[in-house]
């Protein structure tokens, strides 16, 4: 309550990327102050008892997760895990550092409880984030999310050597590392998302080489279940560990929000309520076609506890947010939390 009327309608005066500057930053100072940390966690963290599972080889003592997004650069999974989280995804993070898109880049469009970006993967780089994430001393898994440079002059081989350097110098700080081939907000496309291309970055990767860390993929929410298909025999061929489910949508069919302020906004990958119901069927889709033998992390809308459980419901194992807590706040963790206790979770899962 104190988060919807006392916080966010300060933070919704500021402009999207300011707001999540300031978000941040506060998270930042918590991440960096042990005294912090459990200040916090005496009001977020409270019994995971009934909600631990391991999957991949890790351990997860929830089952709710840091969304890649919010925290680019590395600085505040400790923050992180006081507020209650499970697990915390990093990213994506890339080769080379990059500035990102021009501002603005960043847009709420409350209508639809949901959020459009371009950011274009601004990042500090793979080198300076995984260095910085070594030095965490966190207890709950940490992913971090791999992407290509934002760089339209990188393609081809330059293009896999590209993504194989992020992957190894993500070896060394990541219990997990999901490799994102359908960011959407970059201006090149998808282009890892051809079947072809796909299967020669994951015999670039390698990801059943000795001594690799578990590697997810991460799917689009704009796909339809033939050409999933295709992507996941690719992916299984090469002992991915699991899928997550979804990126953002490049679609803007069915939103609230009036057209001329769509319009105005121009493109961006759309987050939020308005792609619950595909990253859902997408999730569905993953779970029939691995017949339940991969985890799936479930990301896309999750706002509310009843969004959290049709994620479960459709198949995933874990779950991420970001969008959610824009326009819910951190307490939307406890809340998700105690609805899986009430829907015994673990005797689901």
């Amino acid at each position: 309550m104190i988060y919807k009327n006392l916080i966010k309608p300060i933070l919704f005066k500021l402009e999207a990327e300011k707001a999540h500057e300031l978000g941040l930053w506060t998270a930042s100072k918590i991440n960096q102050s042990p005294f912090l940390q459990e200040a916090v966690s005496t009001f977020f963290k409270k019994n995971d008892e009934g909600l631990e599972q391991t999957l991949f080889g890790c351990t997860f003592p929830n089952p709710i997760g840091l969304a890649a997004g919010f925290d680019k650069n590395g600085a505040t999974p400790m923050a992180m895990e006081a507020l209650g989280f499970g697990f915390v995804e990093v990213g994506s993070i890339t080769a080379r550092p990059s500035k990102g898109n021009p501002k603005p880049r960043a847009f709420r469009i409350p209508k639809d409880h949901s959020l459009i970006n371009r950011m274009g993967l601004n990042n500090d780089g793979a080198e300076i984030i995984t260095q910085r994430l070594e030095k965490l001393n966190s207890s709950i898994p940490l992913g971090i999310n791999i992407a290509k440079t934002n760089d339209p002059n990188i393609e081809g081989d330059d293009a896999l050597r590209d993504y194989l350097f992020s992957y190894e110098k993500a070896q060394p700080a990541a219990d997990y590392i999901t490799v994102n081939i359908s960011c959407p907000n970059t201006g090149e496309g998808k282009t890892f998302e051809d079947p072809g291309a796909l299967k020669e970055l994951l015999e670039t990767l390698d990801p059943k080489a000795p001594n690799r860390k578990p590697t997810l993929v991460k799917f689009t929410v704009d796909i339809d279940k033939t050409g999933l298909e295709k992507l996941i025999t690719i992916c299984e061929d090469f002992g991915v560990a699991g899928y997550v489910a979804t990126n953002t949508s490049s679609n803007r069919t069915g939103l609230k929000t009036d057209a001329t302020k769509l319009q105005t906004i121009g493109n961006g990958g759309l987050s939020g309520r308005a792609i619950q119901k595909q990253s859902t069927q997408v999730i569905k889709w993953i779970h029939e076609i691995t017949e339940g033998m991969k985890p799936i992390v479930g990301v896309g809308g999750i706002d509310s506890p009843e969004a959290a459980i049709k994620k479960i419901d459709a198949g995933a194992r874990l779950i991420q947010i970001y969008t959610g807590l824009v326009y819910e706040g951190p307490g939307l963790v406890p809340k998700i939390k105690r609805k899986l206790l009430e829907a015994e979770f673990t005797q689901k899962n």
